[in-house]
C-alpha cells in the first residue's frame, strides 16, 4: 500500500509496508538458504523438548501462573529473570565474538525504537496471560498434557494475531 508524504512541498511516495517493517526490523536476519522441507524436524524436535522442560519446570501450570500474577511464589519470576538472564549472556557473547548461525550466515543486531504502542500490546499481553493462565510458548505444551480447553486460547491468539496484522498500520508505532 502507498501513501504520499509531502517534504518541503514535493509529494513523495512512500511505501508504507517497507516503513512499517522497518520500525522493529522485521525479518532484516531472514536467512536466504532454501532448504528441503524436512530440515523443519529441527525446529519440531527443538518444540518437544522445550515442551518436556515447561512440564516439568511447571511453567505451563496454571496454578504457577496465578501465583505469580498474585505475588505469591518467585517461581515463574525466577524462570522469567533467568531467561533474560541467558538471553543478555547470549546477545553479548554473539556480538564480542561475532558468532554465526549454523549455516555460517552472520547474525546483526539492529536497534528498535521503543514507542506507546508496545506498552498497550505488553497490557493486553498480560491481561490476556493473566486472564487464561497461558502465555503463547507453552501453549501447545498444556494442550499437550491434557488441557484440551487450551485450544480455545490458542485460537484466541491466532485470531488476535491475524487482527493486529490487519490493523497494524493504523495502530501506534
Amino acid at each position: 500500500m502507498e501513501k504520499t508524504q509531502t517534504t518541503a512541498g514535493a509529494p513523495q511516495a512512500i511505501d508504507t509496508d517497507f516503513e512499517v517493517r522497518s520500525l522493529d526490523t522485521i525479518c532484516i536476519n531472514e536467512s536466504r538458504q532454501v532448504h528441503p522441507w524436512w530440515y523443519n524436524f529441527k525446529y519440531l524436535l527443538v518444540g518437544l523438548v522445550f515442551g518436556i522442560v515447561f512440564v516439568k519446570a511447571e511453567i505451563i501450570s496454571w496454578f504457577r501462573i496465578q501465583e505469580m500474577f498474585r505475588l505469591q511464589s518467585f517461581h515463574m519470576y525466577g524462570v522469567i529473570g533467568s531467561a533474560v538472564a541467558v538471553g543478555i549472556i547470549s546477545v553479548w557473547l554473539i556480538k564480542r565474538f561475532g558468532v554465526k548461525t549454523i549455516y555460517g550466515e552472520p547474525i546483526e543486531f539492529h536497534p528498535k525504537k521503543f514507542n506507546k504502542g508496545q506498552i498497550y500490546g505488553g497490557l493486553l499481553f498480560g491481561l490476556g496471560w493473566a486472564m487464561t493462565g497461558a502465555c503463547p510458548g507453552p501453549l501447545f505444551a498444556q494442550i499437550a498434557s491434557g488441557f484440551g480447553v487450551v485450544v480455545v486460547v490458542l485460537l484466541s491468539a491466532i485470531a488476535g494475531t491475524w487482527v493486529y496484522g490487519y490493523f497494524r498500520e493504523r495502530l501506534p508505532h
